[in-house]
């Protein structure tokens, strides 16, 4: 069955950076567009980055834009999100997704950015 798992998450001071990591399995990675989400508490899910199967097209969160990078590796199976500059409305559970017939979420991980 499809399974992501996401990692990397963490406290950061603001103006840190973060690796995020998203493993999966279950389905054939390098065929999907993937989906990197964030929930901060008391708000809904929000899209902060996509990504053609290919890994050549790419898009962000106007908020997110320019100190995140979302990329791919189609031999690890894995997705990635590189954070940046990071703030402390950066703070939310992070999540990757994919769209499979239906949409599959991973259990989400932490970030958190405060001094």
């Amino acid at each position: 069955q499809v399974q992501l798992v996401e990692s990397g998450g963490g406290l950061v001071q603001p103006g840190g950076s973060l690796r995020l990591s998203c493993a999966t399995s279950g389905f054939t990675f390098s065929s999907y567009g993937m989906r990197w989400y964030r929930q901060a508490p008391g708000k809904e899910r929000e899209l902060v980055a996509s990504i053609a199967s290919g890994g050549g097209n790419t898009n962000y969160a106007g908020s997110v834009k320019g100190r995140f990078t979302i990329s791919r590796d189609n031999v690890k199976n894995t997705l990635y999100l590189q954070m940046n500059s990071l703030k402390p409305e950066d703070t939310a559970v992070y999540y990757c997704n994919v769209l499979r017939m239906v949409n599959y979420w991973g259990q989400g991980t932490q970030v958190t950015v405060s001094s």
